[in-house]
């Protein structure tokens, strides 16, 4: 009998730490993609380091281009509509709301998640678009420029003891 009360309470311990550290993640982006909108860096320029999964490819780019981007990725009427703050919002009242309903906080992050997914796809193809309007020549320069920041080391993190 206290073999199967032990069973049962493990899953669910599971699945708290699962959805723990998903709730994580995902508040990481949004406050990612929040402080973004709110810092004005989706402005009139680029955004300082403009990644958007597209890691080494971006910063191999030269400003203009990142800047043409930018403008594309401002101009997309999709992107214009997504209202963070609205959706931040949301995901905090649900947050204090009691009892706590996971099924609703959980349709948020998926909503979440689709914003952020349709946001790379128009980063992605913006980027694609830049690469493609490149001469033979900026295309060759280009690939010089990846290849060395493909060959850029990593900063090593060290790990802080807390003591």
């Amino acid at each position: 009998m206290a073999e199967e009360k032990q069973s049962a309470v493990r899953p669910s311990r599971l699945w708290r730490s699962v959805l723990v550290i998903s709730l994580a993640l995902n508040l990481a982006v949004v406050g990612l993609v929040i402080g973004l909108a709110t810092s004005g860096r989706l402005g009139d320029g680029p955004p300082r380091s403009f990644s958007l999964g597209l890691g080494p490819v971006s910063q191999a780019l030269e400003p203009e281009e990142r800047h043409r981007i930018g403008r594309r990725l401002r101009e997309d009427r999709n992107l214009r509509d997504l209202d963070l703050r609205s959706s931040a919002n949301q995901m905090v009242a649900t947050l204090r709301e009691e009892p706590f309903d996971p099924d609703a906080f959980r349709a948020l992050l998926d909503e979440q998640t689709a914003q952020m997914a349709a946001f790379r796809a128009v980063a992605q193809t913006a980027a694609l678009e830049q690469i493609v309007r490149m001469t033979p020549e900026r295309r060759q320069a280009f690939a010089d420029q990846l290849m060395e920041e493909l060959s850029k080391e990593k900063p090593s993190r060290e790990r802080n003891s807390g003591g």
